[in-house]
């Protein structure tokens, strides 16, 4: 080999070999942290849950919908006719928060305002877009001012997104549930579409195993549970408190996650929250459906502005003990699940690392077999520790396979497995735009809602879904 390129294969072998120790190190310590996850969720299962329809007490009363809305005239009508169809006999008003010079969003809306009574049109005064947190602060104020030329109080208020797709019985079950909860979430079921199979497919996957275990763990142990921002009620009481330490807007206004630091806030207070998987009937769970990206670079877009929010700027507006306040167990526990929310930039650079490191594992294969470099020194710990990553990997893989199953069917559970790659390269590229988001923020203060793409297209129903999830 010649001196020039002697030091080639040294360098390939020794940054593989440094590249696959930080991987196998964070896979297990991220894996083992996953673990411990379910070793709670299989724990707690047989723990009894309150049941669908609360106790004696309901709440009586109007609810108010939240609905902000910018650029959205492409899905919002049909939104708002699924609504008002579906909730036919309740008590509700629908706030809808538009902008100015949101024209398009403005001219579709209005004919429905117009016929309904049951709308109510918010136009901001400043233009658009500002933050998510705003326009529900606008919609607030917008209430406040309905209950003051009425003289009613509204009994609690629901957040929805311009495209979602409520259930029928969905308000029902919140007044059973608000009757002893501050807050209600229920689970929120990405819908799969023809052509967004693998993009749009794996916030399916993420969304049954987030939403049918950790949330359904924090709900059983007690502890804070971060608000999905739809299929999720407040109550009145509750977003007046938040109120009060706010100047009287109860969202954050310069937060890119208003509403997980809403779930969050209130545990800290102390006020009683809970993860609902109901059913209305057999095969009919009460769930909110919705269509997410099926783009990858929408994908991004979305996934960069949930890390930057929860992940980076969620530890600047919430820190570590404001939501885990109190010593003990509970207090460990919530801890934990704030290390949880926050760890997506380290999962990040140990999924980059890994790929980087079998790219010159294999890259140092090939040039063993076909140039003739040294075979690399074999490193016993190493793969020890690869090992038991590899281990750890399939048994996440096969808990993230079963919950797709549960929820989708078979069919897609089987899915599941190669769309964990595309999940992992849609993070990766994320978390380089979460940086990016935070460290503008950082310099010039200004926090704008990053709006997710929403597609037109119809979407079908997911072809399986469970009726409670234990």
């Amino acid at each position: 080999m010649e001196l020039s390129i002697a030091w080639l294969p040294w360098f390939v072998h020794g940054a593989a070999h440094e590249l696959m120790l930080f991987a196998a190190v964070g896979i297990l310590l991220i894996g083992l942290d996953d673990l411990l996850l379910d070793a709670v969720w299989l724990a707690t299962r047989g723990r009894s849950q309150p049941s669908a329809r609360g106790g004696t007490r309901v709440v009586d009363g109007s609810f108010a919908i939240f609905v902000p809305a910018w650029d959205e005239a492409a899905v919002l009508p049909a939104m708002l006719r699924r609504t008002l169809a579906a909730w036919e006999g309740e008590d509700f008003r629908l706030y809808v928060g538009c902008y100015p010079n949101d024209a398009a969003t403005l001219l579709a809306v209005s004919p429905l305002v117009a016929r309904d009574p049951r709308l109510r049109l918010v136009i901001g005064a400043a233009d658009g877009p500002t933050t998510k947190g705003d326009n529900l602060n606008r919609l607030w104020a917008a209430l406040l001012d309905d209950e003051r030329a009425e003289g009613a109080r509204f009994a609690a208020v629901v957040l929805h997104d311009a495209e979602d797709h409520v259930h029928w019985g969905e308000l029902a079950l919140y007044r059973a549930m608000l009757a002893d909860h501050a807050m209600v979430q229920i689970p929120v079921v990405p819908m799969i579409r023809k052509g967004a199979i693998w993009v749009g497919g794996h916030y399916a996957d993420e969304f049954a195993e987030a939403h049918g275990k950790e949330l359904a763990v924090r709900s059983r142990l007690g502890l804070p549970i971060p608000s999905a921002g739809v299929g999720c009620a407040l109550s009145r009481g509750a977003l007046s408190l938040l109120a009060l330490h706010r100047d009287g807007r109860p969202f954050r206004a310069d937060s890119l996650t208003e509403d997980y630091e809403v779930g969050m806030l209130l545990g800290a207070h102390g006020l009683r929250a809970r993860f609902v998987a109901a059913s209305a009937g057999a095969g009919d769970p009460i769930v909110s459906r919705g269509c997410f990206p099926g783009r990858a670079d929408a994908a991004m877009r979305q996934k960069a502005r949930w890390i930057a929010g929860i992940a980076l700027e969620g530890w600047d507006h919430l820190g570590w003990n404001a939501v885990a306040e109190g010593g003990g167990a509970r207090g460990w526990a919530a801890r934990w699940m704030l290390w949880r929310d926050r760890r997506a930039p380290l999962a990040a650079a140990v999924i980059l690392a890994a790929y980087a490191g079998l790219v010159l594992t294999l890259l140092g294969w090939v040039g063993q077999g076909m140039i003739g470099w040294p075979p690399p020194i074999a490193h016993e710990g190493l793969r020890l520790l690869l090992d038991f990553a590899a281990a750890l990997l399939l048994w996440r893989l096969g808990m993230r396979c079963h919950f797709t199953a549960r929820w989708y069917g078979w069919r897609q559970g089987l899915r599941a497995a190669p769309r964990a790659f595309v999940a992992n390269v849609i993070a990766v590229l994320a978390t380089w735009r979460a940086v990016a988001i935070y460290c503008h923020m950082l310099r010039s203060g200004e926090v704008v809602w990053d709006k997710t793409e929403h597609d037109t297209e119809a979407a079908p129903r997911p072809v399986a879904m469970p009726v409670r999830l234990p």
